[in-house]
């Protein structure tokens, strides 16, 4: 079968992947001149299924109202007359509930400790290489309140089989031993050994090798026209480079799928929201972390990847503007400062921003639409990087004829039918 795929970040580098593998013929279309040129490029780095929450959560409005006043907030929302921003907000607040939240967060650990488990497979298969680790998350909370607070998601972890521990600041430190030097910061963590870090962008580069040694095309530097389907069914892309049939589709093209659907008729909630990151590159081993520090404070992580820390975090609410703001600069470096002084050089930084496709109620869109052919593969937020391997497998399960090794019940396009 003839496959299109339009977008080579993680998610379409990974579907492409999976689907050369099973024997298809595979385009992929991007408008960038490689693989995980955009929100792919500098994320966080980290590869964690335990760490897998929606935003919207209880408490989370009124946690909201505090992170705006907060010098280094985690939150900004940039006032904007845009219909989709108020609608999405409306139903991300209606998500903000107990029975919501294990609701949501028990699908998106299913399809991430999926993902995880392919990802090993796939790194045992083929040996990739991507600055990898294998040393955990370790969730920072630096009051007592929110350590007394992690009950909450310690339940869910532990009704989904997920691997936990639940540290005081001896365990944070035997674990990150640069702590150590700032452990009056903190008051605990919530370590989940099954976490993994790596450089999502030099994975999707890689992997993009490997799908092309197994019979993918890519198409660099092509603009996408427009889509058409006929009759309910998917049919073609018009690119500048000409026009692309196909027997099946994939679109994974982040926070810009909803641009490309509505053209045939469908709609799905999915909302650009900017992330930022630093990447340092490291002056003294002893004082840089060993894996991943989320600082639940500021919501922001901490990554060792090979000789450079990635420091990644902030949500701006500002659709589709690409502009770096100071602002979220000082905050990222506020927070590496503070838990890991002198581990890596702020004067020779990399800062960068990128838009995460988000929908309201955290869990991607996957799977088959109502245009016979076409398929999702967007919305995943912050945990692209997370679920990328997870995802590719499913889709390509899915156009092969095969049944998923995972329930996709709550992770279609269908939850949103009403």
């Amino acid at each position: 079968m003839k496959v299109l795929i339009l977008g080579s970040g993680v998610i379409g580098t990974a579907a492409a992947y999976y689907l050369a593998k099973a024997g298809h013929e595979v385009e992929v279309v991007d408008r960038r001149r490689a693989p995980a040129m955009e929100t792919s490029y500098a994320n966080a780095g980290e590869v964690s299924p335990g760490y897998s929450a929606p935003w919207a959560g209880p408490g989370v409005p009124l946690k909201a109202i505090k992170w705006l006043a907060m010098r280094h907030r985690p939150l900004v929302i940039r006032p904007a007359l845009d219909p989709a921003l108020w609608r999405w907000c409306l139903a991300m607040l209606r998500n903000c509930t107990h029975a919501r939240y294990r609701i949501n967060k028990g699908r998106m650990v299913r399809l991430a400790e999926y993902s995880r488990d392919c990802l090993r497979e796939l790194r045992a298969d083929t040996g990739i290489e991507y600055d990898a680790r294998q040393l955990g998350t370790l969730q920072l909370f630096r009051s007592q309140r929110q350590l007394d607070d992690a009950g909450k998601d310690i339940a869910i972890l532990r009704e989904s089989g997920v691997a936990y521990e639940l540290l005081d600041r001896d365990g944070c430190a035997a674990h990150e031993p640069a702590l150590a030097r700032v452990r009056d910061k903190f008051a605990g963590g919530l370590r989940l050994p099954g976490d993994e870090t790596g450089d999502c962008f030099k994975f999707s580069q890689n992997l993009a090798a490997l799908a092309q040694a197994a019979g993918a095309r890519f198409r660099f530097d092509t603009e996408l026209l427009g889509v058409e389907a006929e009759g309910g069914r998917w049919r073609r892309a018009h690119t500048d480079a000409g026009t692309l049939e196909a027997d099946a589709c994939v679109l994974a093209l982040g926070s810009h799928s909803p641009r490309w659907l509505a053209p045939l008729g469908l709609r799905i909630p999915v909302y650009p929201v900017k992330g930022y990151s630093l990447t340092l590159p490291i002056v003294d081993a002893a004082r840089a972390p060993e894996s991943t520090v989320m600082d639940e404070t500021h919501k922001v992580a901490v990554t060792r990847l090979g000789d450079r820390i990635r420091v990644g975090g902030t949500a701006e609410l500002a659709g589709y503007d690409l502009r770096l703001h100071e602002a979220r600069r000082r905050t990222l470096a506020h927070v590496v400062g503070d838990l890991f002084p002198g581990g890596g050089d702020d004067a020779r930084a990399e800062f960068w921003c990128g838009l995460r496709p988000m929908t309201p109620d955290g869990t991607p869109l996957l799977g088959a639409t109502a245009v016979r052919g076409l398929y999702l593969a967007t919305g995943h937020g912050t945990l692209g990087w997370t679920m990328a391997a997870g995802t590719g497998r499913v889709l390509a399960d899915l156009i092969s004829g095969r049944a998923p090794q995972i329930d996709l019940d709550g992770l279609g396009i269908e939850r949103y039918a009403r």
